[in-house]
């Protein structure tokens, strides 16, 4: 008879690597383009950037290539926008395209935290941060929808990923360099904490001599200088210190309302409460962000984080007097500079991010750190733990969740729009249709909505349209128009629509409201 497989061999681990990424990969593909719904504002404003500039070349506020985005008068990041380019001009204007670089990136990124624990510790340490990280409710509901700071994750793990390599092969911080650039582009609320990240990343490599004051670092610094440099001269347009700048293959603007009072270091207390908060109940009572039931990390998880930190303190002071290496001091600095971030904004799930998968790693390792104390094969029970709750989030996700996010996500609106588009002449809209979807929806040409739009509030840092081209949000519900067509809202009183004879279609929270001539 062969001999079993021993849960050491490199043989088994590849088993459980193919495993663990297989089922984080279809926990975020699955019907990704179906659920969470159709489609949320934000996205929704992402996709109609990205046509406008595919097919206008500029963006909805006119400017060529921004640098950053006027979407809603305060902005949004660009990157999300110029991946999703590509992906739109050879499949279209669809949902689901809009969330493809994200669940691209997101399954990236399982492999990424896996090759970083690897060579930072060992493989088994990889597979445990891997396995909880492809099973993170947070994780996989971020992976389905294409909000831009959903993409700050994965480009600052693709950073640490090179940079640990880097220090083993110096041209490596070229990549780690470009990647930590584009995570600029991401979300703003990083913009002070990627520099700290990586001036702290470039203090453990030269103490620890494992970077040289060479080619590739002063090239590496250059990159980082020329990604930071757009953004730079972007506060200063905006805080009237230098005028817009207009490139024919770049735009530099200035938006209706630069939100950067958001981050300070006033309120510390209430901010260090509301971090906490979130870090102990996994939620931030937003239920796009996380689950009532399952949280961001599933129960148990900050426990083992509490474990971990320890563990890498310890580590980490015991290393230094002993002039070694620590490893564990890269994750400190990623937690600690993710916590630093919880203190400047008063944060939620999705402004405050990149905490989340250091604090898993961390959390990892203080599983491993305790199961180490005993007997390794005890990881099984909190891996069986983990898997039931995977299972039970699974299930909950795509069936009783989904339909809790259905309102959030405009459930039917896609249908209800590309219905009434079929209808000539003014289309109303009910109030509260964000009017991003609309213009994603209808593909309405960005020449005409630049030319059309008035708003309700403008200057505002959340504009909200009356009207442009042949939309409308101003109307009488009381006294329908019947040579109009409605998409109506599920608070709308449908009487007097149907006692003017008009012809009613719902889909799903919608009702499109048409009357024949």
């Amino acid at each position: 008879m062969k001999n079993p497989i021993k849960l050491s061999s490199p043989k088994y681990m590849r088993i459980l690597f193919c495993l663990f990424m297989i089922m984080g990969i279809l926990a975020r593909i699955w019907k990704f383009g179906e659920i969470p719904g159709d489609i949320n504002p934000d996205e929704a404003f992402t996709g109609y950037e990205a046509y406008s500039l595919l097919h206008y070349g500029t963006d909805s506020a006119g400017y060529r290539f921004p640098v950053y985005l006027t979407t809603w008068g305060s902005g949004a990041s660009a990157l999300s926008t110029y991946l999703t380019i590509p992906f739109m001009a050879v499949f279209g204007a669809k949902i689901w395209v809009i969330r493809l670089p994200q669940v691209i990136v997101a399954c990236l990124t399982l492999w990424a935290v896996y090759l970083l624990v690897k060579r930072l510790f060992h493989e088994k340490l990889a597979l445990c941060a891997l396995f909880l990280l492809a099973i993170s409710p947070w994780h996989i509901g971020m992976s389905r929808w294409g909000m831009d700071c959903n993409l700050a994750p994965g480009f600052v793990v693709f950073g640490l990923y090179f940079f640990v390599r880097g220090l083993e092969d110096n041209k490596f911080l070229l990549l780690s360099a470009l990647m930590y650039g584009l995570s600029l582009y991401c979300y703003a609320t990083i913009w002070p904490i990627v520099p700290l990240l990586v001036l702290l990343q470039l203090i453990y490599g030269l103490v620890y001599k494992k970077i040289r004051i060479n080619r590739y670092l002063l090239v590496s610094g250059l990159i980082l200088a020329l990604l930071a440099l757009p953004l730079l001269l972007f506060m200063l347009v905006n805080k009237g210190i230098l005028e817009e700048i207009r490139l024919p293959f770049l735009s530099i603007p200035r938006l209706v309302v630069l939100r950067d009072s958001e981050i300070s270091l006033s309120q510390l207390p209430l901010k260090a409460r509301r971090l906490w908060s979130i870090m102990k109940l996994q939620s931030d009572d937003m239920l796009w962000n996380s689950t009532p039931k399952y949280g961001i990390y599933h129960a148990g998880t900050l426990s083992f984080f509490v474990l971990g930190m320890f563990y890498c303190i310890k580590a980490s002071v015991e290393k230094l007097r002993q002039k070694k290496e620590a490893p564990e001091l890269l994750l400190l600095i990623q937690v600690g500079c993710g916590i630093l971030l919880g203190l400047l904004i008063y944060t939620n799930i999705n402004r405050n991010n990149i905490l989340f998968i250091p604090m898993m790693m961390v959390a990892s390792l203080g599983a491993y750190y305790l199961c180490s104390l005993i007997d390794l094969r005890y990881l099984v029970i909190p891996a069986a733990f983990y898997l039931c709750m995977f299972a039970g989030f699974e299930h909950y996700y795509f069936t009783e969740y989904r339909e809790i996010l259905q309102y959030y996500f405009c459930d039917g609106l896609e249908d209800a729009v590309n219905e009434a588009v079929t209808h000539d002449g003014q289309i109303y809209v009910s109030y509260g249709l964000k009017h991003s979807d609309i213009l994603f929806l209808a593909e309405v040409p960005v020449t005409e909505y630049i030319e059309t739009v008035e708003y309700y509030n403008y200057p505002n840092a959340y504009l909200e349209a009356r009207s442009f081209g042949r939309f409308s949000y101003d109307f009488d519900p009381a006294a329908p128009d019947t040579e109009a067509t409605y998409i109506l809202n599920q608070t709308t009183d449908l009487a007097p629509f149907e006692q003017a004879g008009f012809t009613l279609h719902t889909y799903g929270y919608y009702t499109v409201a048409h009357c024949e001539q």
